[in-house]
């Protein structure tokens, strides 16, 4: 009697789940592997990501220091990383004619400058592998038959299939499957936003990037959160990697709170409050006529820096002289912890992550099978993973779905 070939279904049309059937047609080239997607654009993600460019992952070859990059999931990925790492990613996309360039920040991006060049590869691949592709076809839900899945269409059509890999991303439709096949789901909440601070006289500078400055979330009763990088002062606040990076370690927090904190911003991290007063003193014991507003001192914009005194009442015709010492401190305050009110949160419009999804404990990580349901196996943002912005999503990603591609294909 002649075996039916093994049948996989994936679902979901993103970088994980186009991965993970690749990585699985690659393994078991007898299987009948097709990749189910609801949307009639797959890769959406993709391709507007990294502005358009596609930042595919990062170049930080060490697992141990790779790991220190996800708020969430992180521990979980010790061991993936192990098996499948950004050095790995490098060599898949160059085996399959995509080289990739390193920029000065360790982002890693296609020599094309293109996201299309990333979502043509994985279309060629994935054609190469003979998967079944099935575009712009919503699944309504999935229950257990046999010993595999009985997977219902939109369209009333059902598939049949031994093994199964949700690979979903942050969509209800994954959550609520994964659910009624008995897992837990940590519930879904914005990660990467930019700040709003409702300070039309902070907001008057927007496009001034201070490089680097110091960010510290001060909550109620929390412990505080900072980062240190570039900033970039905006119509709305703030944004640019430290606010993103922030925006990440902090999310459940900030969700908690309803996006209401107070900012302590150092913009002058390099020096010590008292080496920013000496600076201070300096210039007023050298320009003690000149105005203030005119000569500052220290290396900050020249918008910024009178944006920052006059949040101290230091008027354009103050001139150094006439500061007081306790003018002075409170300047040297300002430079080095000033206050600012958190609002609200912005969109992060290049690359939209959230931290959520289903519980890692369920979990087995060395072939992303559930610990649950024998043959239902899980990549990418559909998992409780979040990485902090600079391909460090993509990699988590990459690495999940190879791992369980493989799985699935043996």
């Amino acid at each position: 009697m002649k075996l039916l070939p093994l049948q996989i279904v994936v679902i979901g049309g993103g970088a994980a789940g186009f991965f993970g059937a690749i990585a699985c047609a690659e393994a078991n080239p007898q299987a009948q592997v097709t990749l189910i997607e609801a949307s009639r654009q797959p890769l959406a993600k993709v391709l507007i990501s990294g502005g358009g460019r596609c930042n595919v992952t990062h170049a930080c070859f060490s697992p141990e220091e790779l790991v220190l990059n996800y708020p969430r999931g992180g521990k979980s990925l010790r061991g993936a990383f192990t098996r499948f790492q950004p050095l790995d990613t490098v060599d898949w996309f160059a085996a399959h004619g995509v080289n990739l360039k390193t920029e000065a920040d360790g982002r890693m991006f296609p020599i094309t400058d293109r996201s299309e060049t990333i979502a043509e590869c994985l279309i060629k691949a994935a054609f190469t592998a003979k998967l079944e592709l099935s575009i712009g076809t919503p699944v309504i839900s999935v229950t257990r038959h046999n010993e595999g899945f009985e997977i219902l269409l939109k369209s009333g059509e059902k598939k049949y299939c031994d093994r199964l890999l949700l690979a979903t991303g942050s969509s209800i439709i994954g959550h609520k499957i994964a659910r009624e096949l008995g897992h837990h789901i940590e519930t879904p909440v914005p990660s990467l936003f930019t700040f709003n601070i409702a300070d039309p006289k902070l907001q008057a500078l927007a496009g001034i990037s201070v490089t680097p400055v110091n960010l510290r979330l001060s909550l109620p009763g929390k412990h505080q959160l900072q980062q240190t990088g570039p900033l970039l002062i905006t119509h709305w606040g703030i944004s640019g990697p430290a606010v993103l990076k922030l925006s990440a370690w902090g999310a459940r927090i900030l969700q908690e709170n309803r996006y209401q904190a107070k900012l302590l911003i150092n913009w002058l991290p390099n020096l010590s409050q008292e080496e920013v007063r000496q600076k201070l003193l300096s210039i007023k014991q050298e320009w003690g006529k000149k105005p203030v507003a005119l000569h500052r001192g220290v290396d900050l914009p020249h918008r910024l820096w009178q944006y920052i005194i006059a949040r101290i009442s230091i008027t354009t015709e103050d001139r150094w002289a006439e500061i007081p010492n306790k003018i002075l401190n409170q300047l040297v305050q300002e430079i080095s912890q000033g206050e600012y009110l958190i609002s609200g949160k912005g969109a992060f419009k290049e690359e939209f992550v959230t931290c959520g999804g289903v519980s890692l404990k369920e979990v087995n990580f060395k072939t992303m099978e559930s610990k649950l349901v024998p043959g239902l196996y899980f990549a990418g943002e559909v998992l409780d993973i979040d990485g902090i912005t600079g391909g460090f999503n993509f990699q988590s990603a990459w690495t999940t779905a190879y791992l369980a591609g493989q799985a699935m294909g043996n």
